[in-house]
């Protein structure tokens, strides 16, 4: 028999919208021991997915308050230049709209985010800009060494922002998850129903396919950049922009560069 959680303490460490309760019961309900449930949710983030307005779940299309961009130009102090050799635009991220329980990594509170990156080519010379809030701005045009096969500008598309969770990459090998599932022939599905379960039980549940992830785990198609010492930023879908570019970029850094507004330090990855 499964065993059962004590009665719940309050919210799980690190997850604070996350109540053991919900935890116990889906436990429960999966025929997942006490331990391995434990295990599982300790390995939990939260994150925050950008979607276009048809992706939110219905209880969130009323009047949402927008949270990023994909494409268009971008918005920078006159004084600011396009970074230099710096990739074309992708997408913008106002900070104040994020929801805050659902990040993990310290962002600045207010102002924009801006992400310079291609999905064409590995991109190698792609930036992030904070630009604070109350800073005057202006529309910059596409400058004139932008590579030829990307010197337009994407069509511009509103984000808006929906909590989710995310689960580290490699919860397959914990110890008691790993000892439960050696013990029964069906238990490698018991526990992959489970974490689904447990993933998508925020809000009407996680997004397959979303444009931008802002913190959490990676949704990697390769090896996650997102380990020895490295958190997820972002990561962008490139067919969000564009449906012919099959490509995803992410974005990563250490805690202490990210709280530290040290963008120059991020690492960015493409996989396809």
């Amino acid at each position: 028999m499964a065993g059962t959680l004590p009665e719940p303490r309050g919210r799980i460490a690190g997850v604070t919208f996350l109540d053991e309760g919900i935890i116990a019961r889906l436990a429960e309900d999966h025929g997942v021991p006490a331990d391995v449930a434990r295990e599982l949710t300790g390995l939990l983030r939260p994150c925050v997915f950008l979607v276009p307005h048809e992706d939110l779940p219905e209880s969130a299309r009323l009047d949402p308050r927008p949270a990023g961009r994909m494409g268009g130009l971008p918005s920078l102090p006159e004084s600011i230049e396009w970074p230099a050799g710096a990739e074309p635009f992708v997408l913008s991220v106002d900070c104040a709209a994020l929801p805050r329980d659902f990040i993990d990594i310290e962002l600045p509170l207010d102002g924009q985010l801006l992400f310079f990156t291609t999905f064409k080519y590995e991109p190698e010379q792609s930036a992030v800009v904070h630009v604070s809030a109350g800073v005057g701005t202006v529309e910059h045009p596409l400058p004139e060494d932008v590579d030829d096969q990307e010197a337009v500008a994407y069509e511009p598309r509103t984000l808006y922002p929906l909590p989710g969770l995310t689960i580290d990459h490699e919860w397959c090998s914990a110890p008691a998850t790993t000892a439960f599932k050696d013990g029964g022939a069906d238990h490698d599905e018991v526990v992959e129903r489970f974490v689904e379960a447990v993933v998508h039980s925020v809000q009407d549940g996680s997004p397959s396919n979303s444009a931008v992830q802002i913190g959490g785990c990676s949704n990697q198609w390769q090896v996650p950049p997102d380990r020895n010492g490295y958190v997820l930023l972002a990561q962008i879908a490139g067919n969000c922009l564009d449906h012919n570019l099959f490509t995803l970029n992410l974005i990563v850094g250490t805690r202490e560069d990210i709280t530290a507004g040290r963008w120059g330090s991020l690492r960015y990855e493409q996989q396809c």
